[in-house]
């Protein structure tokens, strides 16, 4: 409003920024609605009763821990075996990331190349690739609110709840980007074979499920 002159008392950089915590730090975060990891069984044994390839690349999704476009991009010449080399210009960290691929998510690749023969990607209808709105789709048919996104968050919490892999590992897993630089600089392996331990536990408890939970349908 012009009504005093000189430099502005409350400039954030070179001033407040050096007194003051930023703001991002006081910003409310908004989870992605997950799964309790406990029901998680029983969903995957649902998932696998429906059709489609939507449903076979939302079970691929979580048995991998990925994000849903690392999944319906993902072509079939990234495979090699048991191993899904993801680019790095696919990444959100821009870090080319292996995934060792468990017996199950060897079936599923198996299944959807059957069902679509001559395309070029993991899961597509007749050569066209998943749309982002697919696994959504699928998971609202199913009468499940809850994100594919938040299956990453389902993972995180069983890993950290339920087993002795490091936080390191898991972070691997998910392909999450180093935010200590020094630490980043040193970090120059990608624990695959540690990896590949957690996702195979991670596939045993998605295929066990236990009688003694009761799931509570909302009023």
């Amino acid at each position: 409003r012009k009504l005093r002159s000189g430099m502005n008392p409350a400039l954030w950089r070179g001033l407040l920024q050096t007194i003051l915590p930023a703001p991002k730090k006081f910003q409310k975060v908004k989870h992605h609605k997950a799964l309790p990891y406990r029901s998680l069984p029983t969903f995957m044994s649902k998932l696998r009763e429906m059709d489609g390839m939507a449903a076979l690349a939302l079970e691929f999704l979580i048995l991998n821990a990925n994000r849903t476009s690392e999944v319906t991009d993902a072509l079939r010449t990234e495979v090699n075996g048991d191993i899904w080399t993801i680019p790095a210009d696919r990444m959100k960290a821009r870090v080319e990331h292996r995934v060792p691929l468990c017996n199950r998510s060897l079936e599923i690749l198996d299944i959807a190349k059957a069902l679509d023969k001559n395309s070029d990607y993991l899961f597509s209808q007749k050569g066209k690739k998943l749309s982002n709105m697919a696994m959504p789709m699928m998971l609202r048919r199913m009468g499940i609110d809850v994100t594919v996104h938040g299956f990453r968050s389902t993972f995180r919490d069983w890993v950290s709840e339920e087993t002795m892999h490091s936080p390191e590992v898991a972070e691997m897993a998910l392909a999450h980007a180093i935010s200590n630089k020094v630490e980043a600089a040193y970090r120059r392996k990608d624990l695959l074979e540690k990896r590949r331990l957690l996702l195979n536990d991670w596939e045993m408890h998605c295929n066990t499920i236990n009688e003694n939970v009761v799931e509570l349908k909302a009023a």
